[in-house]
């Protein structure tokens, strides 16, 4: 049984005033994160075809991987910042400021000059806006994804969190049917030449739009004495989540999200690079394959949450993770070795995305139930980001372990080894069954 938090006190207002806030911290943490994600998924998908243009030829081959893994590796530091500013400052005022910044940078990109003009410094420039970008886009979810699970009742708290976490598929399913669309309509060329511009400009308007949308909606859903101080009277820390008294918890978390982390990077990133590079697939046929199993896996995600908290978080994780350990291996395997042509690849990268990655579904809830109010975002935003920076390295460390096995074998070793570290921290934690679920504020 987990230790139940009284740290969460609804704003005093007008009982008209308080529906009208949840409803809009629910829209706003749904699709502030389908905007949050369009940012974070841009360079994987939308920039790729694109980037001798601003890499240069020698780099291009590279230049994806190194521009992703810059967003992935702010997003720890992002969150680690913008984290204890939504605990002390409040959650709408931190989100705001994120969404902001990213706005900022995703803007900057879509108007960086090409290689021609400053050379190197293009990508450099390139590089560090997705670094800066990653904090800003980590500050936006460690502190509107808690915000809309405390304005959520305990028994919609798994159906909202899968509902927000749904819109990373929904994003990237997004992105990839744009790009393959503009990269018929306009020839790869031409596309190369300025048509990846409008992808980022349309991703940096949706931030400025749900900037407005949180100053104009969205208010806080709680309070202890004032903003960020808790029962007690004295400030939480980042010390006090890792190495204090919510330790426990940080470290259980931690665990969990490495593991899907490191699925995550196989069947969404990597898959990716596969289809082209093992496949062959084109750049246009392989972006149409990741629509569809982002599609597959957004449509099950949605649901997965509210899973979770029908037969208990503990449980849920334990069987989608022995699910992904053999399902997803599986899934893997005949995708890249028998050759089942596109119809089948669509088949595959469904199968693969939604017997794996779809156990983010209740991690909003989860997460956010694990932490106090005076450092939830905290807790949440460097449980979540933190884990990610070893499985962002796959590109250096993965070809490593096929070289002891095979480029196949490698993927799958660390499938199980992902799903094995999200069923420790899910068997470590609370049993959270659904009579408990309700019984835990936040």
């Amino acid at each position: 049984m987990t230790k139940i938090h009284a740290h969460t006190l609804v704003e005093a207002a007008p009982r008209v005033s308080r529906a009208t806030y949840r409803r809009a911290a629910l829209t706003g943490g749904v699709i502030g994160n389908y905007v949050d994600q369009v940012n974070i998924f841009l360079p994987a998908l939308a920039l790729a075809p694109a980037m001798k243009t601003l890499a240069g030829p020698s780099a291009a081959s590279s230049g994806t991987a190194i521009v992703v893994m810059a967003m992935l590796l702010g997003r720890p530091v992002g969150a680690t910042v913008f984290g204890r500013i939504a605990d002390r400052a409040g959650r709408t005022r931190t989100t705001a400021v994120a969404i902001a910044g990213t706005a900022a940078c995703t803007l900057l990109i879509a108007a960086l000059p090409t290689h021609r003009v400053l050379g190197g410094a293009t990508f450099a420039l390139l590089v560090a806006l997705r670094f800066v970008g990653g904090m800003f886009i980590a500050g936006e979810y460690s502190a509107a994804v808690p915000l809309a699970m405390e304005w959520s009742a305990p028994r919609h708290r798994g159906l909202f969190s899968g509902l927000i976490m749904a819109m990373a598929p929904c994003a990237q399913a997004t992105i990839a049917f744009v790009t393959a669309g503009m990269l018929m309509a306009l020839g790869p060329e031409s596309y190369a030449a300025w048509g990846w511009r409008l992808p980022f400009v349309a991703g940096g308007l949706a931030s400025c739009a749900m900037f407005v949308f949180y100053r104009r909606h969205v208010a806080d859903a709680t309070r202890a004495v004032r903003p960020g101080i808790d029962e007690a009277g004295t400030r939480g820390s980042l010390r006090e989540v890792v190495l204090g008294p919510w330790r426990g918890a940080f470290w259980r978390m931690f665990c969990l999200m490495s593991g899907l982390w490191l699925m995550t990077q196989m069947v969404v990133l990597l898959l990716g690079q596969r289809l082209v590079s093992d496949a062959g697939l084109s750049a246009g046929r392989a972006s149409v394959v990741m629509g569809f199993a982002s599609v597959g896996q957004a449509l099950v995600m949605a649901l997965t949450g509210h899973l979770s908290t029908l037969v208990g978080r503990r449980r849920y994780f334990l069987f989608a993770t022995t699910i992904a350990a053999v399902g997803g291996s599986a899934a893997w395997l005949w995708m890249m070795g028998t050759g089942p042509g596109l119809v089948g690849l669509i088949v595959g990268a469904v199968l693969a995305q939604v017997l794996t990655v779809t156990a983010y579904g209740p991690v909003g809830a989860y997460l956010s139930e694990a932490f106090p109010a005076h450092v939830r975002s905290t807790g949440y935003g460097t449980a979540y980001s933190a884990s990610i920076v070893l499985p962002a390295l796959y590109p250096y460390w993965l070809p490593w372990l096929a070289g002891g096995t095979s480029r196949n074998a490698a993927v799958v070793l660390v499938l199980i080894a992902g799903s094995a570290l999200v069923s420790l921290g899910a068997a470590l934690g609370p049993r959270l069954a659904p009579a408990e679920i309700e019984q835990v504020a936040v």
